[in-house]
């Protein structure tokens, strides 16, 4: 490589992360998120100069970066996301700022990715298969207890960080090649034994029923997740960790998609709330906020409650709310990650949601901003319906809530890092128009019922 191009994606590496730290900065993100919605990345680097007389130097070091460095790597990894740098397919119209060009971007990356996902679920059974028929014994199952899904914006923050010193190759079926190839590495399993009573029928003594017994080994898939993936396939340095994890990051604000989930916690909690519950719904709702003193600084994988926690305890104030079981943060905290709902860095997979449900025998039905009325319906009829959250009222980044009933037309929820929110009674619209809009596992919202 070229002096000139290394050194430019050097710069580039350092326009990532000091994109993401500006942008994290108070206000500015409100000011880069309104010219985001009218001018697209270009609005968005003039809302960031419009920020930057209130932020300093520092934010304004970050809109000479945007606004001068080659934007195929400044601005959220267009390369791949934009599709290109010199044509949309609107006449006039630079790509990155087609709304229409870049949604069906995400929306190809996202498909091919869960295409790959399904494969690697279907490799691992096979190779459960394959192992089932070295053990000698009767019979087999296996057990997959998730629902497939993948934080896209991880996947492709660490392809493009992978690709910095060879850019040129970077595409959508350079991706897929790499991702089909390491498809092996996305999913393990367990074994374990056990002895099984089956019916064993003789034809010959159809009024006796026979049985037997017969040994069954049990597989349960596990997603290793993309941290994973990195190590095994991608083969990351720290140093791309880190600037793989602000690409995502950069790329989540960006497309305000929900995927990251982070609340501002610099190790300030709030007094122990003791037992709260919310009566005024249709459902009794017990309540528990991440920032809690008890419960803020406690492990969620090897990051902590108070700061990415909040898909875990929405799911435990579901959870205590619709089972005769108390499952408090820390609890859940524990269940997510052990069974592949952390994402580290970034919060929880979406797919934490049903998984949890389903693990609490409940039921949970995934439904989209589109359908309004089911969630009035559900609501309506006790149920609780956990909602993912661009930036907008309740987030800059994202954040799960739970909507937990209904009154004077109005929603009211339960928000696991805001009491103050979760003692107002908000516009659907509002909650509608800021569901993250490229939720996966059937979101941006979970309708949840008793089993």
């Amino acid at each position: 490589m070229k002096d000139n191009e290394k050194s430019g994606l050097e710069q580039a590496a350092s326009a990532a992360h000091t994109v993401h730290g500006a942008v994290k900065t108070g206000k500015a993100i409100a000011s880069a998120a309104k010219g985001a919605a009218v001018g697209g990345p270009y609005g968005a680097a003039a809302g960031l100069a419009l920020a930057a007389g209130k932020h300093g130097k520092k934010l304004l070091a970050a809109v000479a970066v945007v606004l001068l460095l080659p934007v195929l790597f400044v601005l959220m990894l267009p390369g791949l996301i934009f599709g290109g740098l010199t044509s949309s397919g609107a006449p006039g119209q630079p790509v990155l700022n087609d709304g229409d060009a870049i949604t069906a971007q995400m929306d190809s990356i996202a498909a091919a990715i869960d295409e790959i996902l399904a494969e690697g679920v279907e490799d691992a059974k096979a190779r459960a298969a394959q192992d089932f028929a070295t053990t000698g014994g009767d019979n087999y199952e296996v057990v997959q207890p998730f629902t497939v899904s993948s934080n896209t914006n991880s996947f492709i923050g660490q392809y493009c960080a992978a690709k910095e010193q060879s850019w040129e190759e970077i595409s959508l079926e350079n991706l897929k090649q790499l991702l089909r190839n390491g498809k092996g590495h996305l999913y393990s399993f367990t074994r374990a034994s056990e002895t099984r009573t089956v019916e064993a029928d003789d034809p010959d003594t159809p009024d006796v029923v026979e049985t037997k017994q017969e040994t069954w080994y049990v597989y349960t898939l596990v997603y290793n997740g993309e941290a994973y993936f990195a190590d095994q396939v991608f083969h990351l340095t720290d140093d791309q960790k880190a600037l793989a994890g602000d690409y995502a990051q950069n790329l989540s604000l960006f497309l305000s998609d929900g995927s990251i989930q982070h609340t501002e916690y610099t190790g300030g909690t709030i007094a122990s709330l003791g037992d709260v519950r919310f009566t005024d719904g249709a459902t009794e709702v017990v309540y528990f906020n991440q920032l809690d003193q008890r419960y803020a600084n406690q492990p969620f994988g090897t990051d902590n409650i108070g700061g990415y926690g909040c898909g875990p305890t929405s799911m435990a104030i579901v959870v205590s709310s619709l089972t005769d079981e108390i499952v408090d943060p820390i609890a859940m905290a524990k269940w997510a990650y052990e069974n592949g709902g952390w994402c580290k860095g970034q919060g929880s997979y979406h797919s934490l949601i049903p998984n949890a449900a389903k693990a609490w025998g409940l039921n949970v039905e995934g439904c989209k901003a589109s359908e309004p009325q089911r969630i009035l319906d559900a609501l309506s009829q006790g149920k609780l319906v956990v909602a993912i959250m661009g930036k907008g009222h309740f987030t800059t980044t994202g954040h799960f809530i739970v909507l937990r009933g209904v009154q004077d037309g109005k929603i009211l929820v339960a928000d696991p890092a805001s009491t103050s929110r979760s003692q107002k009674a908000w516009d659907l619209s509002i909650i509608l128009n800021e569901a993250g809009h490229r939720a996966g596992a059937g979101g941006p919202f979970w309708l949840i019922g008793p089993g």
